[in-house]
């Protein structure tokens, strides 16, 4: 009987995908132990844009949240998303601070670090993977999965064995967009059990309505973990339900080793959190909702709406027809990147740009010149060389690797310019990564601990 194993997203991208990740620890910690107990093969906690969030808005140390969780959880893997040479962020650091970065990820909790990169480019993906496995955790290589004339099984099948020398422990097919259909993900998967000897894990979105027939079939064809949301934060942008695929595996004669009982109770838990956040309007309905558009255009459906709130602040909703063709036509001059956070943006705001202005590449972003650049890495096909010309106006691309040309004492000059703000290295870490946001962070934090002594201190009485 084979076994088909999960991991829970609802701490991390099942909250992220419906309700732009605001859940904050203590809405959260009250089910933490049953989580724990419920049988899951990893629960992913961290990574993607909680870091980010954490310190933007919930007002939290996203270090001391995972520590706390670590805590709660000691019997399942923990597990992170990270994006190979970018980290969590939108542009790429030095070797050094990406292996700072993994070593504290580590340190302070993380079992599995899931990492990919946009283009799929692996030598973005070497020095996390190598430093994951010195520090003693699992490697987990993604492939960020998209389709193209360039984007071949063959091609798929080389990556994977590249990121099977570099070390990985498994190897997830990340479909972002849910745009994997349940053939395509048949042969995938039987493609890559045929070509290396790794635990196969899939990830996808139920925003075309295919996850749950994609998953089945993937299954069938030998994957060994798919990631599912418990049901009240599962569906739309998100997951599909666990309990829902835990029943449905079961039947077919699959070994499941899910909690049924622990499973309902973690349910409950989070309908009335659902509840409370619907009320608030957080949680949209529509990111509830099935989305097809992302077949015919190849458009992730976060992208779709950023398309939608980029022309409304312009007031060019008119142009939404036209920003939509033009998207496709843009992501194939610049090499057919997979859409996944950064390069969605960069290819739908130039989309966007492209319209308004009348003229292709009239008016191009910093982001998209850098990406012209090769700052961003080697693209899945070549840029068009017209429109790369155009766009770099006579400047020269990078040769090789473009970690390689930045500077490597980046974290001593910032835990210097920090001083005692810094209390640890996962404050510096913090600050590389979002600089204006974690120093108001830790202004607001040293507030809250002075108030907080200010009224702990209880006047003595003269006798």
């Amino acid at each position: 009987m084979k076994k088909v194993q999960f991991t829970e997203t609802v701490l991390r991208d099942a909250n992220q995908s419906l309700i732009a990740t605001r859940l904050p620890y203590d809405k959260f910690e009250p089910i933490l132990e049953t989580i724990d107990q419920a049988g899951y093969y990893s629960a992913e906690v961290w990574g993607g844009a909680t870091f980010d969030v954490c310190l933007r808005f919930l007002n939290e140390d996203p270090w001391e949240r995972l520590r706390k969780i670590r805590a709660k959880m000691p019997n399942t893997k923990l597990q992170m998303l990270l994006r190979g040479q970018n980290i969590l962020g939108y542009k790429h650091y030095s070797d050094d601070i990406v292996r700072r970065f993994v070593r504290a990820s580590v340190r302070n909790g993380i079992d599995i670090i899931r990492i990919f990169d946009a283009l799929n480019d692996v030598n973005n993906l070497k020095v996390a993977i190598e430093e994951t496995v010195k520090s003693g955790a699992m490697a987990s290589g993604a492939i960020s999965y998209t389709t193209s004339p360039v984007h071949t099984l063959d091609k798929y099948v080389q990556m994977v064995k590249e990121l099977k020398e570099m070390g990985v422990s498994s190897v997830c097919i990340k479909d972002m967009a849910g745009i994997l259909s349940p053939q395509n993900a048949y042969d995938l998967v039987s493609a890559l059990k045929d070509a290396v000897d790794l635990p196969i894990v899939m990830h996808t979105h139920c925003t075309t309505g295919l996850a749950f027939m994609t998953y089945l079939k993937a299954v069938e064809a030998g994957a060994d973990v798919i990631d599912t949301a418990i049901s009240p934060f599962s569906g739309g942008t998100s997951q599909p339900a666990t309990e829902t695929l835990a029943f449905a595996l079961k039947e077919m004669g699959y070994q499941v080793d899910l909690d049924e009982d622990k499973l309902f109770k973690i349910a409950n838990y989070f309908k009335p959190v659902r509840a409370e956040f619907l009320e608030k309007g957080t949680l949209n309905p529509i990111s509830l909702t099935t989305d097809t558009q992302c077949l015919t255009y190849q458009i992730p459906g976060g992208m779709l709406s950023n398309l939608l709130s980029q022309l409304k602040s312009l007031n060019a909703l008119d142009k939404f027809d036209e920003a939509l063709l033009e998207t496709p036509r843009v992501r194939k001059d610049m090499g057919y990147p997979p859409l996944v956070t950064p390069t969605s943006q960069l290819i739908g705001t130039q989309a966007v740009q492209n319209v308004l202005a009348g003229e292709r590449y009239k008016n191009v972003g910093a982001e998209l010149k850098a990406y012209c650049r090769g700052e961003y890495g080697r693209t899945p096909a070549p840029i068009d060389p017209e429109v790369r010309a155009k766009i770099l106006a006579g400047e020269k691309p990078i040769e090789g690797r473009y970690a390689d040309t930045l500077p490597t004492d980046i974290y001593e000059k910032t835990a210097e310019k920090l001083g005692d703000t810094a209390r640890c290295e996962e404050d510096v870490l913090s600050y590389i990564a979002f600089p204006p946001v974690a120093e108001k962070f830790f202004e607001e934090r040293k507030a809250r601990e002075e108030k907080k002594v200010r009224y702990s201190i209880t006047p003595v009485e003269e006798g």
